[in-house]
């Protein structure tokens, strides 16, 4: 039995349609398909490492008559999505246990979960170590960690869903231009030492910028009709470019060495000097888009068919896509307002989490979440350490890391 292209019809028991379903034991991919029972549609959903195999929405090609056997006996049994969930969740565990323990003065971390659980309740660890160590651990490390998870985990998500809505899977959260907005004013409060919003003056500059950003860029893409993808690319990528230009501006004028020092530094994206104050209103602003994100994951599915395919099962695509541009450069200007630039974590995490958990949103997101969130820690960890006393923003290791990933990937799609 072979695989062909089209509309698709609903899986045995599930109730509702999946939009370019394969054919049972075909050996191909298909665009989609509703699962057994599950009482949704699945627009792109595939495998493992479905939804862009070539770089676009999944397609469904026929294979030979004996691509059945053939597919049985090379595919690999996938790894059951419970099992993912729990190795990412123990790997963010340990990677924070080793980022809270790791420093300049080494905590056992025995020592760090006691202190931990004894925060939580006395009775739960005795307290065996000195008050410097219990002061290190609470007040400088764990929140910088606790940061660079939440940092690490939106960024990742909110790559997840932007390559979902412009069907690209090179498309990366600082697309938008929204992070040298956020730039634009910081900068402008370090060069210019404005101090309106006390120690709040830098996030809060930041923000507005970002926002600023979001604006320009919005009405840009719709200034010629409807918005479409390709002219909201463009709009974000020239406005990157201009308000780039803007902030390097602001720094090479600036007199004072020291300013200019501190702002170059937060361009370049780092997390030194984090502390309670800043921690809680980016971990809001990230659970609550990841939990609006978990909500219209059967729409960004439908994307994954193409927007003709998402249109006729009855999703809105401009307004959706209008709506959820808007909520990830909030979340993404939110971010950037305390970390600074750090790139291509957007990039990576969404390509790995599809080899993982397939192009399904409700499994790729929770699973992007917890796989960003280690793998910022784990950089932050190595930007504290590989260079001591001295420490090296952390947007420079992600970009090592990511940039090879990128070439490679635009490789993949061309070969």
């Amino acid at each position: 039995m072979t695989g062909t292209p089209g509309t698709g019809t609903g899986s045995k028991g599930s109730g509702t349609t999946g939009s370019g379903a394969a054919s049972k034991g075909s050996g191909t991919t298909g665009t989609g398909a509703a699962s057994k029972g599950s009482g949704a549609d699945a627009a792109g959903t595939g495998g493992p490492g479905g939804g862009f195999p070539d770089g676009g929405a999944a397609t469904a090609t026929a294979g030979p008559a004996n691509a059945p056997a053939a597919g049985r006996q090379g595919r690999r049994a996938p790894i059951p999505y419970p099992v993912v969930l729990a190795a990412l969740g123990a790997l963010v565990v340990v990677t924070a246990t080793f980022g809270i323990a790791v420093g300049s003065i080494r905590v056992p971390a025995g020592q760090v979960w006691g202190i931990l659980l004894h925060r939580v309740h006395p009775v739960l660890a005795d307290p065996d170590w000195t008050r410097v160590r219990e002061t290190i651990v609470m007040d400088v490390r764990l929140p910088r960690v606790l940061l660079a998870a939440v940092v690490g985990a939106g960024l990742a998500v909110c790559g997840t869903a932007l390559q979902a809505l412009v069907r690209n899977p090179l498309a990366d959260p600082m697309l938008l231009g929204v992070s040298s907005g956020a730039s634009v004013g910081a900068v402008a409060v370090v060069v210019f030492h404005v101090s309106l919003f006390g120690v709040f003056s830098l996030p809060v500059a930041a923000f507005l910028g970002a926002l600023a950003a979001l604006v320009a860029v919005y009405f840009l893409a719709r200034s010629g009709g409807r918005m479409t993808t390709v002219r909201l690319v463009l709009a974000g990528v020239a406005t990157a470019e201009v308000l780039s230009a803007v902030a390097s501006f602001l720094v090479v004028t600036s007199n004072d060495p020291h300013k200019t020092q501190s702002a170059l530094r937060w361009m370049l994206g780092g997390l030194a000097g984090t502390t309670w104050a800043s921690v809680w209103i980016p971990v809001g602003a990230v659970l609550l888009g990841t939990v609006v994100l978990l909500g219209v994951c059967r729409s960004l599915n439908l994307l994954l068919a193409g927007e003709e395919a998402a249109v006729a099962l009855g999703l809105d695509v401009h307004r959706f896509r209008g709506a959820l541009f808007t909520l990830v450069a909030l979340m993404i200007g939110t971010i950037v307002a305390v970390s600074g630039q750090i790139g291509f974590v957007g990039l990576i995490m969404p390509h790995v989490v599809r080899l993982l958990v397939g192009a399904d949103h409700r499994r790729a997101l929770p699973a992007a979440a917890l796989l960003g969130a280690a793998f910022l820690i784990a950089a932050d960890l190595a930007a504290r350490t590989l260079m001591s006393p001295e420490e090296i923003p952390v947007g420079i290791l992600t970009a090592l890391v990511g940039g090879p990933f990128f070439l490679w990937l635009m490789r993949r799609r061309a070969a």
